[in-house]
């Protein structure tokens, strides 16, 4: 059967993409939030990546739910100064430099180490925190006892940070993970051999979770490791505010203040090192307490990120699915070859690189989307390329003879899609169609990569201060299954109304 795409399905693809661009932008602002003003802001909006996963230096308060940490007061602190209207974006470490680079973020407060390379290829302030680097080990490893004994050995870490470089030049094997706590789980179980981090984010760890599973072994070295803020290559006004405002900071003891709450020590100075600052940890809640805290801005970013995302996306891709189903039929090569092209790319290429490359990579050549509407875009076209071939092969399941009766009786190629083809398609559509809005629902937890915020990613920011990793990822696999056994309802009640195109 060969069939030319309708005009009418072109212009409901423009119509529905043009809605799409104002209903992700709200959806985008109601779940990242309001922009934070300080007191009399005039300035400039900033935006500031940071992970919210990383106590006590960025993490998400179980109290309030609200991101706080050192590195969070000390750019609320430098704003202040400055007149800046603040917008943190959460992402995971190593998306903040992609992020940083394709402008998607102005600044990063994240604990960002000072060395050599990254001070070519950005802008740094001065240090606002003096660190040393420990080396951690299980409870029952005797073996490694420093950094030299790393040699052979298997560390994990996150793969853009400061630590990796410090653990490969030890002759180790860098196992990337996202975050130190994951780290931690990896080490506990015995995946990993050791992990290189930073002292403060070590004691942190230890006094939240009251863990006697992993100890510190050793430093890295006499060597102080000094974090900043830091801006890319075309910001230096705004390193330069914020350079001005941490030295006022340092002079007037609002850093040390900000350091003793966190710390019972100064750790904005370099003479701090010694035996290393005093926490009290930044969780200490029970698992139940933790589960019910969390309850609330899972359910939250279930209905504001993940509904949304899928809804939007399901009805986008499948009108790319369709069109491009019919243009794969048609016997015109200038329809058909395009369509045989966008299905074999979507289909040859992973979700993950998708969102990087439309988020990340786009705007090196001028095409800057918003994360809301980016992450649309490629689940959208996701769908698109798979629903294509299940569209295409139902359409050719319909006996020819369907279409060609209904041509005989004078029904024009739209009626006879309309009212013969594509209700028997749909019929046969509607299973394995299921199974792809199934999987797009799970595959938005991807999103958080590209700075939206949804029920995966809450599940994080509770489990990184927490470290209840079973607990809530239980808990956000038990939201997941409720939404798609809905779904799967829906799904037979769908196939039982379509019966009656049975033939």
């Amino acid at each position: 059967m060969r069939i030319t795409p309708p005009r009418r399905l072109l212009v409901l693809l423009v119509l529905v993409l043009g809605a799409l661009t104002s209903s992700a932008a709200s959806a985008q602002a109601a779940v990242r939030g309001a922009v934070e003003t300080a007191p009399s802001a005039t300035g400039p909006v900033v935006r500031v990546g940071t992970e919210g996963t990383y106590p006590p230096f960025t993490y998400v308060d179980p109290r309030t739910q609200q991101l706080t940490g050192y590195d969070i007061e000390v750019m609320q602190a430098v704003a202040k100064k400055n007149g800046w209207q603040l917008q943190f974006q959460q992402t995971t470490f190593d998306s903040i430099f992609p992020a940083l680079d394709a402008k998607r973020i102005d600044a990063v407060a994240n604990q960002i180490t000072i060395n050599a390379d990254r001070q070519a290829r950005y802008l740094f302030t001065q240090p606002y925190t003096y660190s040393r680097g420990v080396v951690v080990v299980a409870a029952g490893n005797t073996s490694i006892k420093s950094l030299a004994d790393l040699k052979g050995k298997t560390a994990a870490e996150s793969e853009t940070s400061n630590w990796a470089q410090v653990a490969r030049d030890a002759g180790a094997n860098v196992q990337s993970v996202e975050g130190f706590a994951q780290a931690a789980e990896l080490l506990k179980q015995g995946r990993v051999d050791a992990i290189v981090n930073d002292n403060i984010a070590v004691l942190d760890y230890l006094a939240s979770t009251g863990s006697k599973d992993v100890k510190i072994v050793g430093n890295t070295g006499a060597d102080v490791s000094k974090q900043a803020l830091v801006f890319r290559q075309d910001e230096s006004a705004l390193r330069d505010q914020a350079d001005a405002a941490l030295k006022t900071l340092a002079a007037d003891g609002t850093l040390k203040a900000i350091s003793e709450k966190y710390f019972k020590a100064d750790v904005s100075v370099e003479s701090s090192g010694g035996t290393g600052p005093t926490l009290s940890g930044s969780d200490t809640r029970s698992t139940l307490q933790v589960l019910r805290d969390t309850a609330w801005p899972m359910l939250k970013g279930l209905l504001l990120g993940t509904i949304p995302l899928t809804v939007i996306s399901f009805v986008v891709g499948m009108v790319l699915a369709l069109t491009a189903a019919l243009a794969r039929l048609s016997p015109n090569p200038l329809l058909s070859g395009p369509s045989r092209v966008y299905i074999s790319l979507i289909r040859g290429t992973p979700l993950l690189v998708q969102l990087f490359i439309i988020f990340y990579g786009l705007p090196q050549i001028g095409v800057k989307i918003p994360s809301y509407p980016a992450a649309v875009i490629a689940l959208s076209l996701n769908v698109g390329g798979y629903a294509a071939e299940i569209i295409r092969g139902s359409i050719l399941s319909v006996p020819r003879g369907q279409y060609e009766a209904a041509t005989t009786i004078g029904m024009g190629y739209g009626q006879a899609m309309r009212r013969i083809v594509l209700p028997q398609a749909a019929r046969i559509a509607v299973p394995p169609l299921g199974n792809t809005l199934l999987s797009l629902i799970k595959d938005t937890s991807l999103a958080s990569v590209i700075l939206v915020t949804e029920l995966f990613r809450e599940a994080q920011n509770a489990a990184a201060p927490s470290g209840q990793f079973l607990p809530l990822y239980l808990f956000a696999a038990l939201y997941y299954w409720v939404v798609c056994w809905l779904v799967s309802s829906g799904q037979k009640r769908l196939e039982h109304r379509l019966e009656r195109y049975a033939v």
